[in-house]
């Protein structure tokens, strides 16, 4: 083997692809891509709810949920070393959130700062967790930069608790239908793996009749879903929690234009027996569990998912639900 064909990896600054805390390095890991590297060091599925979320007196940096659990992850980062103010800012989130996981991100750590880490799961009850993590950037000669975290302190028998999980998940007894609806969905993410639009394929398939992808706001996420009894799959945008009717009005206030950018209509499902509402496309008479049929199936919700994102992904964003009452919307007259 010639050792001359071998790279050096250097080490690179942080500032030199991050100036800032929160307008580059919190954007850059709210990217479902690069949850992901987070989530794989933690060994935990994440998905984000929100990013700048106020807790108490202070912000959060990224607010997401572990998929597994459904408790909270939030997580604060730091472009330098750790310091005391950021230290009171995750106290200060841990006693406004009933159950969480704290993840706390830095160049480097006090070594005062790791041991209150580790103090904290020592006394905290069951539902608290914390981490640290120092983040590093190398490159290997003029290559891009590639990020890489490293756990300074973890919660007591953490890498047991999530390989016995693991093991549950694995080990549990899962019908046919159950296997067949994990599959599709794996399929489905190699599509859209290879269309590598805004909805990646690197959620963990689950094995169950729909998949939901984070669209950059909490109670908001677009859904790929099987409708195995009327033959029918749906690709949609649900809205739940307290603002769904307000939001979802503001959006069919929109709908002429949002269906001439799609060049396609949408259903738009208020249902009014619920809180919860949905904007959603169907393509009919499918079989979801004819895998012969399923590349057709997954073109089909990989671009229609795709579409939602490009056109619902700034308006979501900029919702008001006071800008909406009811009976004033021209939707609620016609």
């Amino acid at each position: 083997m010639n050792n001359d064909a071998l790279g050096r990896l250097s080490s690179v600054d942080l500032t030199e692809i991050w100036k800032h805390e929160a307008t580059d390095f919190t954007p850059w890991l709210a990217q479902e891509e690069n949850l992901a590297i987070l989530a794989a060091t933690l060994g935990i599925d994440l998905e984000l709810e929100a990013s700048e979320r106020a807790v108490g007196p202070f912000r959060a940096d990224i607010l997401c949920r572990d998929t597994g659990s459904n408790a909270w992850v939030l997580v604060e980062n730091q472009l330098r070393r750790t310091d005391h103010n950021h230290l009171g800012q995750l106290l200060t989130y841990a006693s406004g959130l009933e159950a969480v996981t704290i993840v706390w991100i830095a160049s480097s750590f006090t070594e005062e700062h790791r041991a209150t880490l580790d103090w904290l799961n020592r006394i905290t009850e069951e539902g608290f967790n914390f981490f640290g993590l120092e983040i590093e950037l190398w490159r290997i000669g003029n290559s891009l930069a590639a990020p890489k975290f490293n756990i300074v302190s973890k919660p007591n028998d953490w890498s047991q608790w999530v390989a016995q999980a693991a093991r549950t998940i694995d080990e549990a007894e899962l019908s046919d239908t159950r296997i067949m609806q994990r599959a599709y969905w794996e399929a489905l993410h190699a599509v859209l793996r290879t269309i590598d639009g805004p909805i990646s394929g690197i959620r963990k398939p689950q094995p169950q009749s729909w998949m939901g992808y984070s669209i950059g706001r909490s109670n908001i996420q677009l859904s790929a879903v099987m409708i195995r009894a009327d033959r029918k799959i749906r690709s949609e945008l649900y809205l739940s929690g307290p603002n769904a009717k307000a939001f979802f009005h503001l959006l069919r206030e929109q709908r002429e234009g949002i269906e001439h950018e799609l060049e396609y209509s949408l259903q738009w499902e208020e249902l009014p027996d619920g809180q919860d509402s949905r904007i959603a496309v169907y393509l009919d008479d499918v079989d979801p569990e004819d895998e012969k049929d399923w590349s057709r199936q997954h073109e089909w919700l990989a671009g229609r998912l795709n579409d939602l994102h490009r056109v619902f992904g700034s308006r979501v964003r900029g919702l008001d639900a006071s800008a909406w009452s009811p009976g004033n919307s021209s939707t609620d007259r016609g």
